[in-house]
């Protein structure tokens, strides 16, 4: 007897809904792109225990009648496409006829219809994959779609899913994305009865930048356009000096459909060039509109990635679009947001972030640090405010001021939070806050690990917080761009303990908290951070790995000008 034999339906139906389901956050896709291409002007999501409770999407839509309705469960029917040639000339979201059926094969699933025409509508209910009931209702014109028990049938993929928060986040991310190019439509995403995204309909995608990405980075990107024949691209970059140790912050949309294409990224990150640090990734939306015969969609179930027939075309002109917009001027940060000079040397830890030499050295120049092995040494002077150049007996020092900086205020913060905890300073006027949405609700989770660190924020509204205190390092800081980068750090390692923060918490912190290049230092203050370098335990290396000092020895530089035989 043969071993190869026909899997059940039930089984294909499983399987079917693996490739398409990958977490909530997939069915909320689904769902939306289904909602949009039926023409819906207002689209709200409801979710419970990030979408493993509970999903609830509901529109404005055409409707379906019942007929319809029951076709709509039924894998690989759609109103979408009819024939293979139509599969090149797709403009709707949708058009595999596998997601109802995907996601009422793992779930309890109703879904409740009205075409405006008609005076009533219908309701259908599935579990596991098997129609239960469908029974005449009234209700609003649109469609409601409520799933519930997401893989109820399948406990070896439900003990897969994240926590509450990680699906959550993953949902609040995936609907501020969707919303961008569809302005023109309403959208408004409930957690747990409470709203937390709610974006009118507005004049352009520019208008949503400020929710999605926060007021400073949103309010001043700029825009850029590029025509060709067959394609055109228009986009919005963010300054370099909001860039981020993340990609997750550069969005790329082909026809409208969120993407994810490495060939995109790639033109992207070569439009900035050498404007990034190595590591670091711009904010950008890039909308990238082209014929439909020249694109493949139909790459993957879940529809994320898309294959262009043109691709070495597109990417040059993604890459020259890039160029154009970055060649003038781009909005430059406000000189409120980079902390002056007198925030990290005159505010705060009065001994060592003043650069006032630490307590255990003599007034002489020559004692060495903890960590270090300098003995004497003479300062030379400051190369572009940003090097700092010291004779030793050895030979010649060249020292990045900022990666210095940073090792000291590593060390000085983790040494408070080992001991008595932050000196906190409160603000005599709390400073207000707008974050974008995704950041506000990370922010929520996270108020009693940032209270640990010595920041006191209190809600005050939408995505609006107040900031009372700060630990007294930070005088002048960048608020939102620093709680951006710091809260996903701690949502990654859970609650921060009261006595002992993540090192890449501090490393953050210490990157902020350190001075800049560009920031001119006198006689005494190099004199003083070079001696608070060498106090710290690993001198060599900030906190990121990169080096602090770079040294030629009296023999290397005698070899360079060959003075050596």
């Amino acid at each position: 007897m043969g071993v190869i034999r026909v899997l059940h339906e039930k089984v294909i139906s499983q399987i079917a809904a693996g490739e398409v389901i990958e977490r909530p956050a997939s069915i909320v896709r689904e769902l939306i792109d289904n909602s949009l291409d039926a023409g819906s002007t207002r689209i709200n999501v409801l979710i419970e225990k990030g979408g493993k409770g509970r999903i609830r999407v509901s529109d404005n839509g055409f409707g379906m009648v019942r007929d319809d309705l029951l076709l709509s469960i039924e894998r690989h029917a759609t109103s979408k496409i009819s024939s293979v040639e139509e599969l090149f000339s797709i403009r709707s979201l949708g058009f595999r006829g596998e997601a109802l059926p995907s996601i009422g094969a793992v779930s309890r699933m109703e879904i409740t219809s009205r075409p405006a025409k008609e005076i009533s509508g219908n309701r259908l209910k599935i579990s596991g994959g098997r129609v239960r009931s469908i029974d005449e209702v009234g209700c609003p014109p649109g469609t409601l779609v409520e799933v519930r028990d997401l893989f109820f049938n399948l406990p070896a993929r439900r003990k897969f899913l994240k926590g509450d928060k990680t699906e959550t986040d993953h949902i609040v991310d995936l609907f501020a994305r969707v919303g961008l190019p569809y302005n023109r439509v309403h959208f408004r995403l409930d957690v747990e009865e409470r709203t937390v995204i709610n974006l009118a309909p507005c004049s352009g995608p520019g208008s949503r930048f400020p929710a999605v990405f926060g007021a400073d980075v949103g309010s001043s990107m700029i825009e850029t356009s590029l025509d060709l024949p067959g394609c055109s691209i228009q986009a919005w970059l963010g300054s370099p000096d909001f860039a981020r140790s993340r990609a997750d912050r550069i969005l790329l949309y082909v026809n409208q459909r969120h993407v994810r294409d490495r060939l995109l990224m790639h033109a992207v990150m070569e439009g900035y060039g050498q404007r990034l640090m190595k590591g670091r990734y711009p904010q950008v939306v890039v909308f990238l509109d082209v014929d439909p015969s020249q694109l493949d969609v139909n790459v993957h179930p879940a529809k994320h990635e898309i294959r262009l027939q043109q691709g070495r075309t597109i990417h040059q002109a993604v890459i020259a679009a890039m160029q154009q917009g970055l060649g003038r001027n781009i909005h430059p940060v406000p000189d409120d947001i980079v902390a002056p000079f007198a925030a990290s040397v005159h505010g705060g830890y009065p001994v060592q972030m003043a650069f006032e030499p630490p307590a255990d050295y003599a007034e002489e120049e020559g004692r060495p640090g903890a960590g270090g092995a300098e003995q004497d040494f003479r300062i030379l002077g400051q190369l572009r405010e940003t090097y700092i150049l010291f004779e030793t007996p050895e030979g010649l020092s060249v020292m990045d001021q900022h990666a210095a900086h940073e090792r000291v205020v590593y060390e000085t913060l983790r040494n408070s939070y080992g001991s008595s905890g932050p000196e906190v300073q409160p603000f005599l006027i709390p400073q207000s806050l707008e974050f974008s949405l995704k950041d506000a609700a990370m922010i929520m989770e996270e108020l009693d690990s940032l209270r640990a660190l010595g920041f006191e924020l209190e809600p005050f509204g939408g995505s609006t917080f107040l900031l009372r205190s700060v630990p007294s390092l930070f005088v002048n800081t960048n608020w939102e761009k620093f709680f951006a980068e710091l809260v996903p750090v701690l949502g990654e390692g859970g609650p921060v303990d009261e006595n002992l923060a993540s090192d890449k918490s501090l490393t953050i912190m210490a990157c902020h908290g350190a001075i800049r290049a560009g920031h001119h230092l006198s006689q005494q203050e190099m004199t003083n951070l070079v001696k608070q370098l060498f106090s710290t335990t690993l001198p060599t290396n900030c906190p990121h790995g990169r080096p602090t000092i770079r040294r030629f020895s009296v023999e290397e530089l005698e070899k360079l000008f060959r003075r050596s035989l």
